[in-house]
């Protein structure tokens, strides 16, 4: 009876237990089953914060900026060109100066003495030549008259000669007197003692110009208006030879120097808009291009572009490092977007991210043109109006257009520099 129990009881163990095991089976299995289902059953959608701004319709502007420096309009580095001790300055640096206008003398006793020397030497050349002159009329003028009735003499004798009343040998004294007056005639024309005097007095004039010249180079003046911006020297001292006595500078207006690639020179020209930015000024200053080299910079193989600017109470300094930006073409009305919002792809294809009225992000292809900053124009691919996606939108174009349709997109308005600051 014991071992009938015992064996009647360990059946039914196991009958429960195999029940309990399929049941647990089934709920397991079951659970997997859902387990698995669920995540498609209740897929979420990405959601993505972004920030946006509107492509708009207007102007933009094809600008080249690049770094400069500053040179007057003008500039006279006055080099003396004879050596001698300054005698006195009339100027002192930061004067204004008119061309013409005297700035220094240095000392020139021995050059007005050779002037003095050389001008008497012109005076005494031009009376001789005066005199010579007046000689060589009177004897060109006698030997006219003695020509004339030496030839009057001739004739006669030899009409009196076919009549009979002469002789040959009279005929023959005329022949030779009308010769000798023919003579003396040609010699006076030739005016040979006129011509020695006209050339001495030539050489007078040149000595007594030179000397007036070098007389003049002591007296030193400005070749332009403009003011003093160098006098490095004291009355007394002398100037080496080859040095500037005295630096002028025309500042009434100023040229910003830059140096561009060739790329961009290519689209500017004399005469585009520019402004020249001065660091620690806040407002820039209005210009144009005045200048663009035909030719290369052989160093750099960059082209030197030049922008001349008003400088309106000489405030703009030559030497000063500055920036300027030059237009090179503008477009009236024409889609702007910002670049930030340009997304380009491996093969070059360039793309953006609008938002549609219901904030669904589509991917739409642009064509751009030109930049200007932190703007660029699309030329086709969008009308105008439209959300483009700015921040975020390198993310969104990661994603593929089935998840992309049901992407989630959450606006984020952007903060103000106060805020970020707080």
């Amino acid at each position: 009876m014991l071992f009938s129990f015992t064996t009647s009881n360990t059946a039914g163990q196991q009958s429960g237990a195999r029940q309990f095991f399929a049941i647990t089976g089934m709920a397991v299995a079951s659970l997997f089953l859902w387990g698995c289902s669920k995540p498609a059953e209740e897929e979420v959608a990405p959601t993505v914060t972004v920030q946006v701004d509107a492509a708009q319709k207007g102007a933009i502007q094809l600008k080249v900026t690049s770094d400069a420096v500053l040179y007057p309009k003008d500039q006279a580095a006055i080099v003396p060109k004879v050596v001698s001790p300054v005698k006195k300055f009339y100027v002192d640096r930061g004067s204004h100066v008119k061309a013409g206008q005297m700035l220094a003398e240095l000392e020139n006793q021995d050059l007005t003495g050779a002037h003095q020397k050389s001008q008497g030497g012109y005076d005494q050349a031009e009376v001789t030549y005066q005199m010579e002159a007046q000689k060589a009329q009177q004897d060109l003028a006698f030997a006219k008259q003695s020509l004339d009735a030496a030839q009057k003499l001739f004739n006669g004798r030899q009409a009196m000669f076919k009549e009979g009343a002469v002789s040959a040998k009279d005929v023959e004294d005329a022949r030779l007197s009308q010769i000798q007056a023919q003579n003396a005639y040609d010699l006076a024309q030739k005016q040979s003692d006129l011509k020695v005097a006209e050339a001495q007095l030539s050489a007078a004039k040149g000595d007594t110009q030179n000397a007036a010249a070098q007389l003049s180079y002591t007296k030193i003046t400005s070749p332009i208006d403009g003011v003093v911006t160098d006098r490095p020297f004291y009355s007394g001292e002398t100037a080496p030879s080859g040095t500037p006595l005295i630096t002028v500078m025309d500042l009434s207006q100023i040229v910003a120097r830059a140096h561009i690639s060739q790329q961009e020179a290519s689209r500017l020209k004399a005469g585009d808009p520019a402004t020249i930015i001065v660091p620690g000024q806040g407002t820039p200053v209005k210009g144009r291009v005045s200048l663009v080299s035909p030719a290369l910079d052989p160093n750099s193989t960059t082209v030197e572009v030049w922008v001349t600017a008003p400088n309106p109470g000489e405030r703009l300094k030559p030497g000063s490092s500055v920036q300027v930006s030059m237009v090179g073409q503008t477009v009236a009305n024409t889609v702007v977007v910002p670049v930030a919002a340009l997304l380009t792809a491996p093969d070059g294809v360039t793309t953006v991210i609008t938002l549609d009225t219901d904030n669904v992000p589509h991917k739409q292809k642009v064509k751009t043109g030109i930049r200007d900053g932190a703007n660029i124009q699309v030329t086709d691919g969008l009308q105008g109006a439209e959300r483009v996606v700015t921040v975020g939108a390198f993310e969104l174009d990661k994603e593929d257009d089935p998840v992309l349709a049901k992407t989630k997109i959450q606006v984020q308005v952007p903060k103000m520099p106060e805020e970020d600051d707080e």
